[in-house]
């Protein structure tokens, strides 16, 4: 049977780069109207984002939600009321590096209305777009090794990881994780033949992602997230490889039809 692309939520959560003027001008006082530095500031937001995630999971015929802002202004795989300097609004970056000015304080009147803003309406928009979905995947990339700023600093990780939920809280049955895995062997197999990086993996570094588990609690819909190795992908200097996004879209492509025949 030919899965039915239409039945399919494609959400990445951390692809963009760009902040709201009032949120930069925020973070970089003055500053925010020196071209140099200002484009020095965006590009360094958007590398520790998930850059290109919109581009290799794009897949024609399903329906895509991509959020329209960075992550560091507001984290749409957060809890709405997570409060800590890594939370839905970071005051740090993944090297624990402020992203905001020395005396800087964010009101709970900002707070509230750039989550108003940015979150709800996001959450939302997921929301309303998965009645009659068969399956939703969240897709972002990881760094190569693990970062200051999380649970495994330092560690090598692998070159994809499927995040089908807890052990006792599955947002995929759990059935069907050997033969989901299996599948995303078998499409990104060429991709992670010709690199550096090894093995896919389930559950590590991570087992779940917020949306996937807060999405999928809501409405039944079975959901997952993917991460991939952004060394597939990016140079030693973030410069992006396209040959290596087109082949990674392909992969995904692949393993996404494969996703779906599997879970309907």
């Amino acid at each position: 049977m030919t899965p039915r692309r239409g039945d399919l939520v494609i959400v990445t959560p951390h692809s963009s780069g760009q902040v709201p003027a009032d949120v930069l001008r925020d973070m970089l006082g003055d500053a925010a109207y020196d071209t140099p530095t200002r484009t020095a500031f965006l590009r360094r937001l958007f590398l520790d984002g998930d850059p290109y995630t919109d581009l290799i999971y794009a897949l024609p015929g399903a329906r895509h939600i991509n959020a329209p802002w960075s992550r560091f202004v507001v984290d749409l795989n957060r809890e709405r009321d997570d409060r800590v300097d890594n939370g839905v609004i970071k005051l740090v970056d993944f090297t624990r590096t402020p992203l905001y000015p020395a005396g800087f304080t964010l009101t709970e009147a900002a707070r509230d209305a750039r989550l108003r803003r940015i979150w709800d309406s996001f959450d939302a928009q997921v929301t309303d777009s998965l009645p009659g979905a068969a399956l939703m995947i969240v897709g972002h990339c990881m760094g190569t090794h693990g970062p200051a700023l999380g649970h495994d600093t330092g560690t090598p990780r692998p070159a994809i990881c499927l995040m089908p939920g807890e052990d006792d809280a599955p947002t995929v049955p759990r059935e069907h994780w050997p033969a989901l895995k299996a599948a995303c062997e078998a499409a990104f197999a060429d991709v992670i033949a010709a690199s550096p990086f090894e093995r896919v993996t389930i559950g590590e570094p991570w087992q779940s992602d917020t949306l996937s588990v807060t999405h999928s609690r809501r409405s039944g819909v079975p959901a997952l997230g993917i991460e991939v190795n952004a060394g597939l992908y990016l140079g030693s200097g973030g410069e992006p490889v396209d040959g290596a996004i087109r082949a990674l879209n392909a992969a995904f492509a692949q393993f996404a039809d494969a996703a779906l025949t599997l879970l309907t």
